[in-house]
């Protein structure tokens, strides 16, 4: 009987020390980390890009205790090269860039990944024109300039120019386009055509919801928002297939005890601040569910594949 209840009280024992050893555990990652870094990708002009991600950064220094700095890159390059050299700790990725940046350093991992609200976690990318340009199709795009919105955006150059490379279409200037080349973002691309600087360029949609405001989701949709689109003045002539929503992403090297918190703090931030979450994602969407690196395969192969050619 006294080693029965011996017994029982050293399992009582040992469940309250796994108890009192939980919260130590999810708490083991302050003594590493002592500030959280989110770098911000291009394609928006910076006031924007800040003006949306304030709250969240409040919202994030609060729920973690540490201080968070918000790093606006020019490009996407810049987030994928801060990733690499350790200058930043965690991103919202395009897929495109979180391929590349998995390639350069094999450093960081999928966290979450965008849930729309018809649930899927795809976009599309769309080629667009003037309305008033006469064009309709991408066969009369011969002769004409196209704008790529980034060398690292999937839907502003990786998919669309693997698309028209398979139709036979080479994109050496003079070849088929009278020119092409980057606009620094998808919102630039947008206003160069808009401002008769290029004839078309390629940028990424929910393809989902009304088309007159911009559908539900993306480029078209953020500008205009705020007044800087009318849908009226454009012109779709292309739609890809599905793409990947680009996943948040973190270092690999962040403590996982971190990598669990931040993983459980994004999937609960649609329920318990659905605003927050709103002006992160652009007012579309319904949440997160967990990434991983088996969504972004074909995009690292696309991406392996482009720099061979370009090596070649």
């Amino acid at each position: 009987m006294v080693r029965r209840r011996f017994a029982c009280f050293a399992l009582t024992l040992a469940a309250v020390a796994v108890l009192l050893a939980a919260p130590a555990r999810a708490q083991d990652w302050k003594s590493q980390v002592k500030e959280f870094r989110l770098g911000l990708l291009g394609g928006e002009n910076t006031a924007s890009r800040l003006a949306r991600y304030d709250a969240f950064k409040k919202l994030l220094e609060e729920k973690f205790g540490i201080p968070v700095k918000l790093y606006p890159a020019a490009d996407y390059a810049g987030v994928m090269q801060a990733i690499a050299a350790g200058q930043v700790d965690g991103a919202e990725f395009s897929p495109s860039a979180f391929a590349g940046a998995w390639l350069d350093c094999k450093c960081v991992e999928p966290i979450v990944v965008p849930l729309e609200k018809d649930g899927t976690i795809y976009y599309v990318a769309v080629m667009l024109v003037r309305n008033d340009s006469g064009i309709t199709s991408i066969d009369q795009m011969k002769g004409r300039s196209l704008a790529f919105a980034d060398p690292n955006s999937a839907s502003g150059y990786l998919l669309p120019a693997a698309v028209l490379r398979k139709q036979g279409i080479d994109l050496t200037d003079g070849a088929f386009f009278s020119r092409t080349g980057f606009a620094g973002g998808h919102e630039q691309g947008i206003v160069a055509v808009l401002n008769k600087q290029y004839d078309a360029t390629v940028t990424w949609t929910s393809g989902q919801g009304d088309e007159a405001e911009g559908f539900s989701r993306g480029a078209l949709r953020s500008m205009v928002s705020r007044g800087l689109l009318n849908m009226s003045d454009i012109r779709i002539i292309w739609k890809s297939a599905r793409i990947p929503n680009g996943p948040w992403g973190l270092r690999s090297s962040l403590p996982a005890s971190f990598k669990q918190a931040f993983t459980d703090f994004m999937l609960d931030l649609p329920k318990s601040h659905k605003d927050i979450y709103d002006q992160i994602e652009q007012g579309a969407g319904i949440g997160y569910v967990p990434a991983t690196m088996d969504m972004y395969k074909e995009l690292i192969e696309l991406r392996e594949d482009e720099r061979r050619g370009r090596r070649g």
